[in-house]
């Protein structure tokens, strides 16, 4: 009988805080030698508020993995995929994961006032593409996001995109590119039926090739759809982890009491 082969590690969070601070209305006062009594004492400054966004999670995903993160708006989804793609500073705790994670939300910065054909290159560029690689997925990448399908919207600039559109292309640019972790915040949201069904098949596509793919999503049933696993983050905690049909149906029976 052959040995089953043990499942690689991607991405281990342990025990990680997230802590960020929000700038209030607030003014300052008392000059120097107040700010001077902060620092010593460690205190914020007035009008500053701390907000403690993850709390103590922990979870190890795996090559092959789709992973749903599911949850109440401000549960800390979102941060959470940020401190793993290393663009949000960890209070406590530590994370650990395999090559680069790459980041793809709805808001990932294209140049608005670029057309979409030189945001696909900067943005292949930024992925770690080279200029050949591009070169020779372009038309598919315009292809996948559809936004040509009622004319030429490829050449105009970004800022004339609607927010679907705009998701489209950014998610497109992502997907052309193999990951050994790529996270997704709602990108799936912004589509139509073809659209989804397209990005659907392409995360299958990436699961195969052993990344692991993480999606944020307020669908619960794109999570179903898509994902073999899911994570329930409330107020800032780890709710439950397991099979995403179990974990949803756990989160629609919270919702509905």
């Amino acid at each position: 009988m052959a040995d089953t082969p043990i499942p690689t590690p991607t991405v281990i969070a342990d025990e990680v805080h997230v802590v960020y601070k929000v700038h209030g209305g607030g003014t300052r006062k008392g000059g120097a030698t107040a700010a001077l009594s902060r620092i010593f004492s460690r205190k914020p400054a007035p009008g500053i508020h701390e907000v403690h966004a993850v709390k103590g999670v922990s979870f190890t995903a795996y090559k092959g993995e789709a992973i749903g993160l599911i949850g109440s708006n401000g549960s800390g989804k979102s941060t959470l995929l940020a401190a793993i793609a290393g663009l949000q500073p960890v209070a406590r705790g530590r994370i650990f994961s395999q090559g680069r994670p790459s980041l793809l939300g709805v808001n990932a910065a294209l140049m608005n006032d670029l057309t979409g054909e030189r945001n696909v290159v900067l943005g292949g560029l930024a992925m770690g593409m080279s200029r050949e690689q591009i070169k020779e997925r372009y038309q598919d990448i315009v292809d996948f996001s559809g936004i040509n399908e009622k004319g030429d919207f490829i050449s105009l600039p970004m800022r004339t995109y609607s927010s679907g559109m705009g998701a489209r292309l950014r998610f497109s640019i992502a997907a052309a590119k193999d990951h050994d972790v790529l996270m997704i915040d709602e990108a799936l949201a912004t589509g139509d039926a073809a659209f989804q069904r397209r990005s659907q098949a392409r995360i299958e596509e990436l699961r195969e090739r052993a990344g692991t793919v993480f999606l944020v999503s307020h669908g619960i049933n794109t999570v179903r759809e898509t994902c073999d696993r899911a994570l329930w983050l409330e107020s800032g905690t780890l709710r439950m982890d397991g099979p995403s049909s179990e974990v949803c149906a756990a989160y629609e029976s919270f919702t509905r009491r």
